[in-house]
Formats: C-alpha cells, structure tokens, sequence
C-alpha cells in the first residue's frame, strides 16, 4: 500500500494548460453541470471527459464507466488500452496512458463506485491514487481505503485474486499479472494478480465482493480528483 505522495510535481495541478483548457475537472467552477468538457493534463494532447459535478466533492474527472450489458469488448489490445475507447457520455475507458499523465501531475484520490441488482450505490475510496509509466507495465498504486464495504484492492486476499495494489496492467496481448496464465483473456484489461479480486472492466462481469459477488452488478465507475492528502 502506498501511504506516501507519490508526486514528480506540485501536490496541486495547476488550474490550467498553456492551451486554456484546465488540467482536469477540479478546475470547473462549482456550479457548472456534469457533462462533457475538454481538459488536457500536463504533456497531454486535450482529451474529451466526462466531469462528474454531482457526486460528493464535484470536480470528479471520470476515467471509466461500464454496464453489465453493455456493447463494449473489453477484451482490448495494450494499444487501444493505452489511447481510451468508448464514448464519454456512455461506457468508456479514458486510456491508460492518460490516466498516467493525469496522476503524475499532482497527488490523486480515487473513487471506484458500483449499482448492484438492488439499485443500491456502493463505494470505495483510496486517498492516493496513481498510475505510473508504461515503461513500468502501468502498475497501479493506491493509499488508504474508506468506503462502506471491504478493501479489495490494497489488502492481500488468497482465496480470490491475491491483491490489485502495485500490479501491472494487463492486456490480452500483454500478460504482466502473477498467474500462470492471462487473467486478461477471460474479462479484459485490467490490474490482475492471480487473477482478481475486483473486475470492473469486463463484458456481462462486474464484480465487487460484497456488493456483486458473482459479477452481476449493474454498473461501475472511476472518478479521480486531486487530494489534500500530503
């Protein structure tokens, strides 16, 4: 679990890029709506998102978003993992290079949220929140957990998946998990150990112990914003 700042930069991104556009959706004013905005973190071309102005905090960047039914193939190539697929307004990964380029620029937190069957919203929260470099195998990096069901991204679980925390990313054209096969060939691209004990980004297969144990929640998404953690 990584509890320290994991920052090359300023705890706080700046509100803005040389280009106008602001570094991520913390920097809309208050009172604008979610929708669709422009937002280029720093060394990154401007990328269309989703901002997320409603759920607690506002401000949220959104980086994924999944229904269980939905017509998206998650089984996707490290390449098209890396650029983001799918449509802001619907399910989409925002792409993993962009999720390093965003995180790199300051000090994130992280909310992973999921519907279940029920129509109940449930959460988890991590105080950091970092994706580091391809050249690394994009592994994963997470601070302290808060939510209303259990961690299972940052504690060690052996009789699931093993752990989420400080793995690598893992394609179906680049296996980089701990299990001797590709976890990814059977879901999708995700931060597997031995295989998961989370999966959000998969097709028909939404699972969060607790809240969807056999994978069947309706949906799930990814906010980030930066942190007042350090």
């Amino acid at each position: 679990m990584l509890l320290l700042c994991a920052s090359t930069g300023s705890a706080v991104p700046t509100a803005s890029s040389r280009s106008g556009f602001p570094t991520d959706c913390s920097h809309l004013r208050k009172t604008s709506p979610s929708g669709v905005y422009v937002i280029q973190p720093a060394g990154s071309p401007p990328r269309v998102v989703w901002c997320d102005m409603d759920t607690e905090g506002k401000g949220w960047t959104v980086v994924q978003r999944n229904s269980h039914d939905t017509e998206i193939t998650w089984k996707q190539s490290w390449t098209t993992y890396k650029y983001g697929f799918g449509n802001v307004e619907g399910d989409h990964w925002l792409g993993t290079e962009y999720l390093h380029l965003l995180t790199q620029q300051g000090t994130y937190k992280v909310r992973f949220i999921v519907r279940n069957k029920a129509n109940v919203t449930h959460y988890a929260e991590y105080d950091i929140f970092r994706v580091e470099s391809e050249a690394n195998g994009y592994p994963l990096r997470l601070g302290r957990f808060s939510g209303d069901g259990d961690d299972y991204l940052t504690s060690y679980h052996p009789k699931k998946g093993g752990i989420h925390d400080n793995m690598k990313f893992s394609t179906t054209d680049r296996d980089q998990d701990q299990y001797s096969g590709n976890c990814a060939n059977s879901y999708g691209g995700w931060w597997y150990d031995r295989c998961q004990n989370v999966l959000l980004n998969a097709k028909n297969h939404i699972l969060w112990p607790g809240f969807c144990d056999n994978g069947d929640c309706t949906s799930s998404l990814i906010l980030v914003k930066p942190t007042d953690v350090c």
